[in-house]
């Protein structure tokens, strides 16, 4: 799995860093089993929605790409338009389901690529990473797991194939329930993955806000332990306003949330922030978050009250998983060169 016990980068920023970050997929419906004919990207023509919004602030998103958006050329069309431009960057994204090669079965499980043999997990990431360089003329360097499934092999591989960095760590959270990662140890500041300078994680901006924020981690254990959640303590500490974990998205979280989790974020320390959501919400009927027009008033409204509050009131400067990348190899200390 990516490194969870990494030392954080130690930037020294006087005002936050905001990127964003989009999961650039096809549509499928989320409560079915999963599908390798679900390959409909339509809603990538709706992207530019965001745009109007992001613009003003001189915000480029990062679209993580998955085998359908990069292989479907009405897709690639608009995405590649908006790269052109300089509005975007463009990462790989991995749906193992409906990437090549197709040697795995279908299944929960399987969805995860770090439960793949690494072999399968190799190939898929390069054939994936072979269609965004041919169609976007350039081999991606950023990487994020479709349901953030890293796994032993997933740091190597990466590596090997020429990426820089990488945004599949979901801190604070345990997927092992169907088969997924257990990031319980990891939290949400940037860290190097093995030897500094070559794979940066920029994880989910994911976190803890509340009277017991401080003890983040260890308190969230607490609260949802097997005997705690008898208790129903979960749901207690967070009417309370004890604890409350939650992620920085407009999916889903009201931007009265999302507020509350930047404050208590930045209250520990943490001055890099990662916007994340999903592709298929720009177009109504997608995802469980954005089922008619009132649902993507709601969702655009959110995003633009979080640049005023971000560029606005918290004064925090626009950056891209790339530019933080060139921002903690300044910052990190440089092995001494060896004498010979």
């Amino acid at each position: 799995m990516i490194a969870a016990a990494a030392p954080a980068i130690r930037f020294q920023l006087d005002t936050p860093l905001l990127m964003v970050v989009v999961d650039t997929e096809e549509a499928f419906d989320w409560n079915a089993p999963f599908d390798r004919a679900s390959v409909a990207v339509d809603s990538i023509a709706a992207q530019p929605l965001a745009h109007e919004i992001f613009a003003p602030h001189g915000l480029r998103p990062t679209y993580v790409i998955d085998y359908p958006v990069a292989t479907t050329p009405s897709s690639v069309a608009v995405l590649k338009g908006l790269l052109d431009a300089g509005h975007c960057q463009i990462g790989a994204h991995l749906h193992t389901w409906v990437n090549p090669p197709f040697d795995e079965p279908v299944s929960p499980a399987t969805s995860y690529a770090g439960n793949l043999a690494p072999a399968l997990e190799r190939a898929k990431i390069r054939h994936l990473t072979e269609a965004i360089a041919a169609n976007f003329d350039a081999s991606p360097t950023i990487y994020k797991a479709g349901r953030y499934g890293v796994g032993p092999a997933t740091a190597g591989i990466l590596r090997a194939l020429g990426y820089r960095i990488d945004l599949s760590v979901l801190p604070h959270t345990n997927l092992s329930r169907d088969g997924g990662p257990d990031f319980r140890p990891c939290s949400a500041r940037p860290y190097w993955v093995g030897t500094p300078g070559e794979l940066l994680e920029i994880p989910v901006t994911r976190g803890f806000y509340g009277l017991a924020e401080r003890w983040g981690g260890a308190a969230d254990a607490a609260v949802r332990s097997r005997h705690a959640r008898r208790l129903r303590l979960p749901g207690l500490a967070s009417r309370l306003g004890v604890l409350e974990r939650t992620t920085l998205t407009p999916e889903g979280v009201d931007f009265a949330t999302q507020r509350r989790l930047v404050r208590g974020m930045l209250r520990q320390g943490h001055r890099v922030f990662t916007i994340t959501y999903h592709s298929p919400s720009l177009a109504p009927g997608n995802t469980p978050y954005v089922r008619n027009r009132a649902d993507l008033e709601r969702f655009l409204a959110n995003l633009r009250a979080l640049m005023g509050y971000f560029f606005g009131e918290l004064g925090a400067r626009p950056t891209t998983p790339e530019e933080l990348r060139a921002l903690a190899l300044a910052t990190t200390e440089q092995p001494a060169p060896t004498s010979s």
